[in-house]
């Protein structure tokens, strides 16, 4: 009997002590909160995951993802600063335009340096500078965020539908004004003649809810060599050639409006509107600033939820039907030179676990992890890294080869990285309000243009 109880004691010691020596390792675990925008498809989505995964796996750190929807996740955030509960590491495709210029300038973003600066050399030109942010409290810059995609602008048409009115792609001008007129002198009556719908030849984002407004207006702000501000942020809108170029680039985009030759719900567009009416196809052709439209098509072609007849159609409109193009030459006859939006994420200087957040991102940098996200974007977003840009995807059809060239071709930042007040006119969309006081309420191009400037001068003067 005695023996038994002595057993049983050690048992119980020795029970106490295994609880003892793996305790810690439990309660040493950390767990991460992740915001991140929720994917335009289910392979973005999946890749995101599987990098989760295997991060969780490798570093025994838990992750604790929440996805939201685009629109949701800067007021989310910026509640969550308010209260200064923050996720760890958070992601969204609006933070670079509209938010991360002025929290970096407030002091709210940790400096990633330490985990960007030692793999500088593997992104590509003009990437990693738009994360290189001025912080006001320190009174210099830092990279306050971590580079992941990017996007520039593209035009798509419908082929068959440019056949349809009697023409084909060899007859698109290059030259600026042949271009447009083209477009709404030619093709859209054409269109109209062939179907006996009222059809619209362009889809004219200016709805000052979108963000495809601004985007847009940009491209042909270059095309007249627009620039708002200088190399060290400060504006330049007083130069009276700037005012010229800008009333020039405004009359250009109102006159698409003004003369019946986008539809008129266009001042009201939010972002998914244009592609809306191209998958429709209610209009020919429109410009978007990503090829998510073709992308659309190329994700039914593979959609096992879909019927074989669907998925052929997609097959059809992928790989015959739509064409992924640029802008013509600027009025000056000098090829465009296009705008990219580097997609940002960021850490926050409240986050809890910066230390274990930083080791995420690190990890997610890595090729083998990176590369699988972008490419489930199914070329709706560009590489930020010189090997993910050499990859066979960007050559394996004519759209994503198109978007290649372009980036590839070099491109420009917009102005909010170099003075993080335009994240704030960004936000406003002051330049779809002047293109809405042009045809809403028709006022002239110059007073508009005017009254532009003047908002420009007040919020990043």
């Amino acid at each position: 009997m005695r023996s038994k109880v002595i057993g049983a004691v050690s048992l119980a010691v020795a029970a106490v002590g295994l609880f003892a020596a793996t305790a810690p390792a439990f309660a040493q675990q950390k767990t991460i909160t992740i915001w991140w925008v929720k994917g335009f498809y289910k392979s973005e989505d999946d890749a995101l995951l599987a990098a989760i995964k295997k991060f969780e796996t490798k570093s025994g750190i838990k992750v604790e993802l929440s996805q939201y929807a685009v629109q949701d996740m800067i007021p989310k955030t910026v509640a969550a600063l308010d209260s200064g509960t923050v996720p760890d590491v958070a992601y969204s495709d609006t933070y670079d335009v509209q938010a991360a210029g002025k929290w970096a300038f407030e002091g709210k973003l940790e400096d990633l340096s330490d985990i960007l600066l030692p793999m500088k050399s593997e992104f590509a030109p003009n990437t990693l500078e738009t994360a290189l942010l001025y912080n006001d409290q320190t009174k210099k810059k830092g990279y306050y965020g971590f580079p992941l995609k990017q996007q520039t602008m593209h035009v798509n048409i419908w082929n068959d539908m440019l056949e349809k009115a009697g023409f084909k792609q060899s007859d698109i001008p290059t030259k600026w004004n042949d271009y447009w007129s083209f477009w709404c002198d030619k093709v859209q009556p054409g269109i109209r003649k062939a179907t006996g719908q009222r059809l619209y030849a362009i889809g004219q984002p200016m709805g000052v809810e979108s963000t495809d407004a601004f985007q847009s207006f940009y491209t042909f702000m270059d095309a007249y060599n627009v620039k708002l501000v200088d190399d060290d942020g400060k504006l330049t809108v007083d130069d009276p050639k700037v005012r010229e170029n800008l009333i020039h680039a405004m009359k250009d985009y109102t006159d698409i409006y003004t003369r019946g030759c986008t539809p008129p719900s266009s001042t009201t567009w939010k972002d998914p509107d244009n592609n809306v009416a191209f998958h429709n196809k209610t209009i020919v052709m429109t410009h978007n600033f990503t090829i998510s439209i073709p992308a659309k098509w190329y994700e039914d072609s593979i959609n096992p939820a879909l019927t074989q007849e669907q998925r052929d159609a997609g097959k059809k409109a992928y790989y015959d039907d739509i064409i992924t193009t640029g802008f013509p030459n600027k009025p000056d006859g000098t090829p465009m030179k296009y705008r990219s939006d580097v997609k940002t994420g960021v850490i926050f200087t409240a986050s809890k676990n910066k230390a274990e957040g930083k080791e995420f991102i690190k990890f997610l940098l890595q090729e083998e992890n990176l590369r699988p996200y972008v490419e489930g974007g199914l070329g709706r977003w560009f590489p930020v890294t010189k090997a993910s840009q050499q990859s066979p995807f960007w050559q394996a059809d004519k759209h994503r080869k198109a978007a290649y060239t372009q980036f590839t071709g070099g491109t420009i930042p917009f102005d909010f990285t170099k003075n993080y007040k335009f994240t704030i006119l960004n936000n406003e969309n002051v330049f779809a309000k002047a293109m809405n006081r042009v045809v809403s309420e028709k006022i002239p191009v110059d007073k508009a243009v005017d009254e532009m400037i003047a908002r420009i001068k007040q919020v990043a003067g």
